[in-house]
């Protein structure tokens, strides 16, 4: 058979190692999907022409350095171990590598890698090895009953959590696509999961992971099945809910009544509150494809991170089908603060400055509007000026410049009057950033919104504080 470009790019996709090529000054060609799905890019353009150094993927890049320098002088390398960083993680790898020739000419390198940072917590006792499914319970599909008599389960499963791995979860999903059997597939991302793995150890994060992973799987026993896309990912595969309502009465109960998310989990030197965001869509009903379907997965997986994660987005064509997520998620805080402040500047006076702002930073936050609180109390910022309400004891919620609740609870408690003119409202959560100039406090910035559980992003918090101090000047 010969070696077409086809043929070739179906090979490399296929594959479930992390493949890449480089030229001759070590910077990126190319990579295979499963690179792209590891550090959890669209496409390849984000990192083409660029170094390891320029992605910032090592903490100590010096090492990797190196050794593609001797790879590019013609030694090839073997299963090297190392660390990378990927989504706020660092992560266990190995690495082989060799040169690229034409001709008698070195051009470039090839490498592949994989993520062994589970198999290695458990050989040193750091996390342990579960069994959620047995053979018994996957020959209930069919898939899975041809295969379990060919492959061991050991090999099926994720090693850490004990459902199903990414690769099978994968080529699950794509059988049912083969067989035209309807169901819906979602992501779900474990919110903030890097402040638990630096908060309370590596072996929490793996007991939140193991923990969520059994109660996700007994939640859907008998009609779906969960995997582990990877990191802090896990997948799911509903094979009855199905329809637009069933969806969002299955999302509804996961979140508030099933004890799988939203829930207070205590380790040997602390506690956390566990949330997640996920992204659904169905086929046939909304994609054709896999690749489609997963595209709308992802794309709903963000939609649910812009809005302040702790929810879940279902993909609906008539309110999604045109949504620009790439669009916010290509920018970086300075390029934002930057865009802030040229807004802003055009400007004289504080109200103009903050209608000038407001169209950006609404897209940012994902917010309406924003309200300013000053001694004669709290208004809209720019949109409706008529609202107006008694916030005469927001000062009590403490002398930091930024504060947030994201179930008011605290606000209730200390200062009642504010409480009260959120709940008018119609808002669940808030944040509010202090307006301050030569430690005189000159008034509030309040960013609120009609929905629990809110979880401010560190990018969110910057944002506001960065637009009170701007206003303050």
């Amino acid at each position: 058979m010969e070696m077409t470009v086809e043929l070739f790019d179906s090979i490399i996709n296929t594959s479930q190692d992390c493949v890449f090529w480089k030229d001759k000054d070590r910077r990126f060609l190319g990579v295979n999907q499963a690179f792209l799905d590891f550090y959890g890019f669209e496409s390849a353009d984000v990192l083409i022409g660029k170094t390891d150094e320029d992605m910032g993927w090592h903490s100590d890049p010096e090492p990797f350095k190196q050794d593609e320098l001797r790879v590019l002088a013609g030694m090839s390398t073997y299963k090297v171990q190392g660390k990378c960083m990927i989504r706020g993680e660092e992560r266990d790898i190995i690495a082989s590598k060799r040169p690229l020739y034409e001709g008698n000419r070195i051009i470039g390198l090839v490498g592949s890698f994989v993520d062994i940072t589970d198999v290695l917590r458990r050989k040193n006792g750091m996390g342990k090895s579960n069994i959620v499914y047995t053979i018994d319970k996957l020959r209930k599909y069919s898939f899975f009953d041809r295969l379990v008599d060919e492959v061991s389960l050991e090999e099926i499963l994720d090693p850490l959590t004990g459902i199903l791995s990414r690769s099978y979860a994968m080529q699950f999903v794509r059988s049912l696509i083969d067989e035209k059997k309807p169901f819906t597939f979602a992501m779900l991302d474990l919110d903030n999961f890097k402040f638990i793995n630096d908060s309370f150890g590596h072996g929490a994060g793996d007991t939140v992971l193991s923990t969520v992973a059994a109660s996700l799987a007994a939640y859907t026993e008998g009609f779906g099945l969960a995997g582990r896309f990877g990191g802090d990912e896990l997948l799911l595969i509903d094979l009855r809910n199905t329809g637009a309502d069933d969806k969002r009465a299955f999302f509804g109960s996961l979140y508030d009544d099933s004890g799988v998310l939203r829930r207070q989990m205590d380790f040997e030197n602390g506690s956390s509150y566990i949330t997640a965001t996920a992204g659904a869509a169905s086929y046939p009903e909304d994609a054709e494809d896999f690749d489609e379907l997963f595209a709308l997965i992802d794309k709903m997986l963000y939609l649910g991170k812009s809005r302040g994660r702790n929810c879940y987005s279902v993909y609906d064509p008539e309110k999604h089908k045109d949504i620009e997520i790439t669009k916010i998620a290509s920018r970086g805080i300075y390029t934002v603060m930057n865009r802030i402040r040229n807004d802003a500047e055009t400007a004289a006076d504080f109200s103009g400055k903050l209608h000038a702002v407001m169209p950006f930073v609404s897209e940012v936050l994902q917010i309406k509007d924003l309200y300013y609180v000053r001694e004669d109390g709290m208004m809209r910022a720019v949109k409706d000026s008529s609202f107006e309400a008694d916030a005469g004891d927001i000062e009590r919620l403490g002398t930091e410049d930024l504060f947030f609740d994201n179930q008011l609870e605290t606000v209730e408690k200390n200062s009642p009057v504010f409480y009260s003119a959120l709940k008018a409202g119609g808002f669940e959560s808030a944040m509010t950033a202090r307006i301050r100039k030569n430690d005189k406090t000159c008034g509030y910035l309040v960013c609120a919104v009609g929905r629990k559980y809110r979880i401010w992003q560190e990018n969110e918090c910057a944002v506001l504080y960065y637009l009170a101090q701007l206003l303050a000047e």
